[in-house]
């Protein structure tokens, strides 16, 4: 799904990203409700990036990468933690391209994500290449979902990658 977001484009530089797990859901701009093979799954972009919000039968998680006024915790390159029953896995990088090639990826990644069943996309007024855009998929025991922030005037594309998948017992000592 593709929406055409209504507000100011209020995350202007990639290193204004924070990261945050376990906040509350903050206003959304733009939801999409998933329900994939019994998990509950809410994708939301905000004035400032996105949240995901996941509901499963063991637990629960909401993971905010978005421009957060105050926050001490900035995007990170990779995060594991464990869940209660959950391994929960965090990766992100920048990319910083051409015009030609800025332009050629936002609209590589608008279209693949406005065609798929979980997907959800925000363009931001004043630039056809300023989106948030997002991913979802099951994959067995995990969930997992990818995310795209675009700021067209510094050539710079944020992809982070997420997993939430049930946590593997230890193999017994030999």
């Amino acid at each position: 799904m593709l929406t055409t977001l209504k507000t100011a484009y209020t995350d202007t530089r990639a290193e204004d990203l924070a990261w945050a797990l376990g906040r509350e859901p903050l206003p959304a701009l733009a939801t999409l409700e998933l329900e994939l093979g019994g998990a509950k799954m809410q994708l939301r972009l905000l004035g400032a990036s996105h949240q995901v919000l996941l509901e499963e039968e063991q637990g629960g998680c909401s993971e905010t990468v978005a421009c957060i006024p105050g926050s001490s915790t900035p995007l990170p390159l990779g995060v594991s933690k464990r869940m209660g029953e959950w391994e929960y896995e965090f990766a992100a990088r920048v990319e910083t391209l051409s015009h030609g090639q800025f332009v050629g990826r936002a609209q590589e990644l608008l279209a693949l994500v406005a065609e798929h069943p979980h997907g959800l996309a925000g363009k931001f007024p004043g630039s056809p290449y300023a989106f948030t855009a997002m991913l979802a998929q099951r994959d067995e025991d995990a969930l997992m979902w990818r995310t795209w922030h675009a700021y067209p005037q510094e050539g710079q594309l944020v992809a982070t990658r997420t997993r939430v998948g049930v946590r593997m017992p230890m193999p017994a000592a030999l």
